[in-house]
């Protein structure tokens, strides 16, 4: 049997076909007792389709007990059919359809276990159990979720208890008034179905009726409180699920507080799902929200600064760039990720680290640094600018076109260090070399991208984007026509600003996790990436590790 594709999932309730199963048994140990009656019917929009009807030969006598519950005798099953020959035409009929049961797990674990002995696979049809679905929806209104009990207080239609096919037919009353209560709260598709059983007497799930209008397509949805101040934002490749999740996978506390300020939900649907990341971004930007943490804060991000403005120019972390000709990389979400990166370049080329000014007239004490005999501090005149130059030179390599001029001695040191057992301070130096290696990896995706002026890509499925210095200024998805691209040209600016930066990286990120998918349709320049590539030097654990 096939599985329901991503589109089925999300097919509207009335055109879901349903099988409503029901089995009697031996016994209730799945292993040890047999099937004796398969009743199965199968449903759509309120309408049956068909039923389906066997005794079956459990080749052995059924308990006195299970007569007695059931109305199933040894001798009515003596002439039936075993098992192996009833199932295919039961898997027949079952075919591709939404299983349904009333703790169904119990049904589907003698089937199960009766295609384990005949060799037959298991189905991979998706499952809905109505006990599950009443404990959800009706729990406080009833004494309990037994099937006979929910078909007395729902005044069911009245059937012969403990046979397969009656209970399977009441199953099926119960499954319609259970839909028609589940709508309620947002349950149109099949998708919905299968997730609301997860939502277990959630404090806010009433307010799911708050994602009834949200559809299945790429796109932003923001939750606002009842003054309408957006409190998060967010993007999702399927908008109705992501945010119906909210109240059933996600059980953290900042959770729980959002879903209970939340009064309101927008969405903005984005049929190319770059459109949705950077919308997410520059919504983010725009309002602030209370419950976003990432790329909230980029008026916070800082640059590492090394200033070739100066006679000896040193590393520097700072938080606004200026026109002064000197040296910035970043911005940088982290001002402890830049401090790391400043000590990575610095222990490997002798930067000067005193913050004292350079006069023409030597101080007499030496900095620490000297005395430690850390960097070429020129601060009592013995290292002069023609000697310094050379270290400066080999800086600003290193934070361009030759990274190995620092991140080589960063490897070398780490592997000498955990040689000697020195582990704590290995893992500061790789501390070290994965923060710069992170930023200039991240540098050069950015930059490559804004090199390459004007670029329109296409993926198979989405549509197309055009990219001008690095943002996206237009996007068409496959219906559109292919030449409706109009934006204006525009100069990249050598620093990337504050604001920028956020929206430069999420571009950058999706063309290169898209990559192998991507069609470059056009591009004023060569989009290309620097080669050879930066290790991360992410820690990893060992083979033997727990």
């Amino acid at each position: 049997m096939l599985q329901q594709s991503f589109t089925d999932l999300g097919t509207p309730l009335q055109q879901v076909t349903f099988c409503v199963l029901d089995v009697e048994t031996t016994g209730g140990r799945r292993d040890e007792d047999m099937i004796t009656e398969i009743g199965a019917v199968k449903i759509t929009g309120g309408q049956v389709l068909g039923s389906y009807q066997t005794l079956i030969n459990p080749g052995r006598p059924i308990p006195v007990g299970i007569s007695y519950l059931t109305g199933i005798t040894t001798s009515m099953v003596e002439k039936a059919p075993p098992i192996a020959t009833v199932l295919p035409s039961f898997l027949e009929f079952l075919g591709n359809s939404v299983i349904v049961g009333h703790n169904v797990q119990f049904d589907l674990g003698f089937l199960n276990a009766a295609l384990d002995r005949t060799n037959y696979p298991k189905p991979n049809n998706k499952v809905v159990d109505t006990l599950a679905l009443a404990r959800r929806l009706v729990r406080d209104e009833v004494p309990n979720c037994k099937l006979s009990t929910l078909s007395k207080c729902m005044n069911l239609p009245k059937r012969v208890a403990h046979r397969a096919l009656e209970d399977a037919l009441t199953t099926s009353d119960l499954l319609h008034v259970l839909l028609e209560k589940a709508a309620s709260l947002g349950v149109l598709g099949l998708d919905d179905l299968l997730e609301l059983p997860k939502i277990h007497r959630h404090p806010q799930a009433v307010k799911l009726s708050l994602t009834t209008d949200l559809p299945r397509k790429p796109g932003v949805y923001q939750f606002l409180n009842a003054r309408r101040e957006v409190l998060y934002i967010g993007k999702a490749t399927n908008l109705r699920s992501r945010v119906r999740s909210y109240f059933s996978s996600d059980r953290r506390k900042k959770v729980t507080q959002l879903l209970k300020e939340t009064k309101f939900i927008e969405f903005t649907v984005c049929e190319v799902p770059l459109k949705a990341e950077v919308l997410e971004v520059q919504l983010i930007h725009r309002h602030q929200p209370r419950f976003n943490r990432q790329a909230a804060n980029w008026n916070k991000y800082v640059y590492l600064k090394l200033t070739t403005n100066e006679r000896f120019p040193r590393l520097t972390v700072v938080s606004q760039t200026l026109d002064d000709n000197a040296f910035y990389l970043g911005p940088i979400s982290s001002r402890r990720v830049a401090r790391l990166a400043a000590s990575a370049i610095e222990s490997a080329i002798p930067l000067r680290r005193c913050t004292k000014k350079i006069s023409a007239n030597p101080a007499d004490t030496r900095c620490t640094s000297i005395q430690i005999g850390s960097d070429a501090c020129p601060c009592t005149g013995a290292v002069k600018e023609i000697t310094y130059q050379p270290i400066v030179e080999s800086a600003l390599q290193a934070l361009t076109d030759k990274p190995e001029l620092v991140m080589l001695p960063l490897e070398d040191r780490m592997r000498s260090l955990a040689l000697e057992c020195r582990f704590e301070e290995a893992s500061k130096v790789r501390d070290q070399a994965a923060a710069l290696s992170g930023l200039l990896q991240r540098q050069r995706k950015i930059d490559s991208l804004r090199r390459a002026g004007r670029i329109i890509v296409e993926i198979p499925g989405w549509g197309r984007a055009e990219i001008q210095n690095g943002f996206l200024v237009n996007t068409l998805d496959e219906a559109e026509p292919k030449n409706s691209f109009t934006s204006e040209a525009n100069t990249a600016t050598e620093i990337v600003k504050k604001e920028d930066a956020d929206e430069l990286w999420c571009v950058s990120r999706w063309v290169n996790s898209q990559s192998s998918n991507l069609k470059i349709i056009y591009c004023d320049l060569p989009l290309a990436s620097q080669f050879p590539g930066l290790r991360s030097f992410e820690p990893t654990m060992g083979a033997g590790a727990a």
